[in-house]
């Protein structure tokens, strides 16, 4: 018999399987820490691949961006509808540090707030705030009725919602550009610039559930490490301990 002619002689025993390696016993935890602005420290939890060869796991880590509840980072339910997402910007040991990245509304809240009779009056603004971050923010309001008023529909005008909608840009660039980052995001909590709003057009038409409805960074500029690590205070202070120590998967044969 000739050699080329039988096609199995060269490629080994039949039926032979190549050894199955579990993925996740090649990658690492890293926790997640918030900002001091807010209440819970570690917000969470990653996984990467290992450092290997000319791969590092921290250019893996770097940009990437997680959301999560204000309710969850301030242990405060009624905060929920409010949700932050967060930007890895630096990475120390095993804890990744992040940086505000953007701010929204959950959508049932939103649908709550949208109601007939009465006017809905959006303005959208673009601001730089004394740290040097660009923000454009999404303003949401409407209207009310008026003290001792009979009629069922409150309705404004187009020359007034012309009106409210300026005061409305002009109180928000003032609030942003006089302020820091930090305390930008402090003043969404509170929500002290829709109070604002509603003072300033009080005489044009009463308004309520003012809010920032979107707040997101369009530009930044480049990452300090020293002042990132600043704005995250002690490393130490781990938030609330998890039970149970991680243990990480045997290599198994087969799966």
């Amino acid at each position: 018999m000739a050699f080329g002619k039988n096609k199995r002689i060269s490629k080994g025993k039949k039926g032979l399987k190549k050894k199955v390696v579990d993925p996740f016993s090649r990658k690492e935890w890293y926790d997640l820490r918030a900002p001091t602005v807010f209440e819970t420290r570690v917000a969470g939890k990653t996984l990467v691949n290992r450092s290997q060869g000319t791969k590092n796991a921290v250019d893996f880590l770097k940009g990437r961006v997680f959301e999560a509840s204000l309710g969850d980072l301030n242990h405060d339910e009624e905060q929920a509808f409010r949700k932050f997402r967060l930007r890895i910007d630096e990475v120390a040991g095993r804890h990744c540090l992040t940086s505000f990245h953007s701010m929204s509304i959950t959508t049932d809240k939103l649908r709550s707030l949208v109601k007939k009779w009465q006017t809905l009056i959006e303005a959208t603004v673009t601001a730089t705030t004394t740290d040097g971050y660009r923000l454009r923010l999404f303003v949401l309001a409407f209207t009310q009725r008026h003290a001792g008023q009979l009629r069922s529909t409150t309705y404004a005008q187009t020359s007034q919602v012309r009106a409210i909608r300026e005061k409305m840009v002009a109180v928000v660039e003032s609030e942003v550009q006089s302020s820091t980052l930090r305390e930008v995001i402090q003043k969404f909590i509170p929500e002290s610039m829709g109070r604002e709003i509603e003072k300033a057009c009080h005489h044009i038409f009463p308004l309520q559930n003012v809010l920032i409805r979107k707040c997101k960074v369009t530009k930044a500029p480049r990452v300090d490490a020293q002042k990132l690590l600043e704005s995250h205070g002690s490393l130490e202070d781990a938030g609330t301990k998890i039970k149970g120590e991680f243990k990480e998967p045997e290599v198994q044969a087969e799966v």
